[in-house]
């Protein structure tokens, strides 16, 4: 294998020098900026950790704490203070004590009938699980409901339908709901399609708590062959 030829010209070796002193040079700045990444980097973890455990833990712990003493206010009949301290949790405490804190207090605000604000705090609530996110979108259904909102109604208990994902219980159950309100408004052909599904795909609801689910749907077939 021939040399290279470096093509060094005149003075090429001071020119060479020059090229090596100034490559050390940027492999330095490099290795400061590695360092200072690295640094970063650190630093980064640092405060992420500092959060976790001197800022969110004691938070969680304080937000589990309200929650817990909002429990036993309701456990012991004191219904309007917990239902304040729910509300507080879940207007001020950014932790998952918040959701559960949201979803309570617009059940507590349903029965005592205000839906409006039942509905707020319901909208604060977010819940991977199926058949809990299922009946949040039901209560939210019941709300429209006592609030004669019936098309907002319809979207809400499909979606505790979705959500529900075929639950033997509690699917047949919403589209039931569901039913009831396609009744109200007058969809009669809609309200008899479901109960034909309920009849089909969840027959054991019928019997278990004991409805005659043949006849709401000749019901919703006669008023649809008379509207």
């Amino acid at each position: 294998m021939g040399k290279q030829n470096l093509n060094v010209p005149e003075n090429g070796v001071d020119e060479l020098n020059d090229s090596l002193v100034s490559m050390s040079e940027k492999v330095q700045d490099n290795k400061k900026i590695i360092l200072w990444a690295a640094c970063a980097v650190v630093a980064v973890a640092v405060l992420v950790l500092g959060y976790i455990y001197l800022v969110r833990q004691p938070g969680q712990a304080k937000a589990n704490d309200n929650i817990g003493e909002a429990d036993i206010q309701m456990i012991l009949g004191n219904d309007s203070i917990a239902l304040a301290e729910y509300m507080s949790v879940a207007d001020n405490d950014g932790y998952d004590a918040a959701n559960r804190a949201a979803l309570q207090a617009a059940i507590m605000l349903y029965q005592k009938g205000d839906y409006e604000k039942a509905l707020n705090y319901v909208d604060k609530f977010s819940a991977s699980e199926s058949i809990i996110g299922a009946a949040a979108y039901s209560l939210k259904g019941d709300c429209y409901v006592n609030l004669d909102k019936l098309d907002d109604a319809v979207s809400a208990f499909k979606s505790a339908i979705s959500k529900s994902d075929k639950n033997q219980y509690y699917t047949p159950f919403f589209m039931q709901k569901l039913a009831r309100v396609y009744r109200e408004q007058g969809n009669f052909n809609e309200e008899a399609e479901l109960y034909r599904s309920i009849i089909a795909d969840y027959p054991q609801f019928a019997d278990d708590y004991g409805i005659d689910m043949k006849k709401y749907l000749r019901r919703a077939e006669l008023a649809a062959e008379n509207k």
